[in-house]
């Protein structure tokens, strides 16, 4: 009796070869357009009624079942409302993360396992090696540091079928397959908005005021922002200064250093050695770490005892790669775990600071073993 697979269809062309791809390997397959956002912003549509209608369309071209399950209330709870705070906090957030962690492999896994699936399926560039979650083939694309997350019950019913593959052959794939969306443009905005940039969304939600930006060094006011949440430590572009009798028309570029809340300033330098920028030391909270691969790296580290109770202060360093942005480079690094879910990076060179409020991803070799949220 063939094995049953619903698969989380996006209307994108990595979801609808996937499902194509598993249909083609006997699995009967139901595809499922999740629901997770609908609303519209001022001048700005949201455009999942044409996510909807193309992936409803794939499914047709496969005769594939095909459902569309509404999760927007949990979206709003579990993402969105997360992500403001954040903001609201001074960090910048990553949706893409909790909403793999949340929605796409929690409520949809939950939901299709009851409803008799032996399998969910995405169109996740990433692999499944030895039951261990696993950088996809195609570096450029791989999506590990998204899915760090997922649970390890989830990841035991779930397939990548794309993750062998490199993009482009996806999209020829889809091409020869006659499926219209084979060239579909990939949405670069707000995960869940489509083409609108983070900024413009966070106006509609945030109570946002004006406030000066000054130089660190001096104290002068260069410029004023329209909110310092929408800034991040590193920042050079879209800063907008006014300048000062012509003090920073000197070719230089300033860049954030720093962050004053309270007082609503955004602090500047054009030091690009400013103790902000770099670091060698990186503290992470609320980490999660796989079962499976972590006790390959260390036997003091037990991925399932650390959820429940956390890591001995004892516990040794242990030598890992490090990504911190998607399509970042990976960067060895040794980390520390202090327990209760907290852990410290520590380089071998100085890095450049990444965002409060992103995440830290960890991997041994091609295996995820995990990460934490950057503090």
């Amino acid at each position: 009796m063939a094995k049953t697979v619903f698969v989380g269809m996006s209307g994108g062309v990595d979801s609808s070869v996937s499902a194509s791809l598993l249909k083609e390997q006997g699995y009967e397959v139901i595809g499922i357009y999740m629901k997770n956002w609908s609303k519209d912003l001022p001048g700005m549509k949201c455009p999942w009624a044409e996510d909807l209608a193309d992936a409803k369309r794939v499914a047709v071209k496969l005769g594939i079942d095909f459902e569309v399950w509404d999760f927007e209330d949990a979206y709003r709870e579990k993402v969105v409302e997360y992500m403001l705070e954040e903001f609201r906090k001074g960090n910048t957030p990553n949706p893409d993360v909790m909403c793999n962690q949340e929605i796409k492999f929690k409520l949809f896994y939950e939901e299709a396992m009851k409803r008799g699936a032996d399998y969910i399926a995405t169109g996740h560039y990433a692999r499944i090696v030895d039951g261990k979650l696993a950088r996809a083939v195609d570096e450029n694309k791989d999506q590990t540091y998204f899915l760090y997350r997922i649970s390890d019950e989830s990841l035991a019913h779930t397939l990548f079928p794309i993750g062998e593959m490199l993009k482009p052959e996806v999209k020829k794939l889809a091409e020869e397959k006659g499926l219209h969306n084979a060239y579909k443009k990939e949405s670069m905005g707000v995960c869940f908005v489509g083409e609108v940039g983070m900024k413009d969304f966070l106006k509609e939600y945030i109570n946002i005021k004006p406030g000066e930006i000054r130089e660190i060094e001096s104290e002068k006011v260069l410029g004023y922002h329209e909110g310092a949440a929408f800034y991040t430590i590193g920042q050079r572009h879209g800063l907008y200064l006014n300048g000062v009798a012509g003090e920073i028309n000197d070719g230089l570029p300033y860049y954030v250093v720093a962050k004053d809340l309270d007082k609503n300033i955004v602090y500047v330098s054009k030091n690009l050695n400013d103790e902000h920028i770099w670091t060698e030391r990186l503290e992470l909270n609320d980490v999660i770490l796989r079962t499976g691969p972590v006790a390959t790296v260390s036997p003091t580290v037990l991925g399932e005892s650390l959820r429940a109770a956390g890591v001995p202060p004892v516990a040794p360093p242990v030598r890992v790669n490090v990504r911190l942005r998607h399509r970042a480079p990976l960067v060895p690094a040794k980390i520390v775990f202090t327990g209760n879910g907290v852990a410290t990076l520590e380089f071998e060179n100085k890095i450049k600071r990444p965002a409060s409020g992103q995440s830290a991803v960890i991997y041994d070799g091609e295996i995820c073993l995990g990460g934490g949220i950057i503090a």
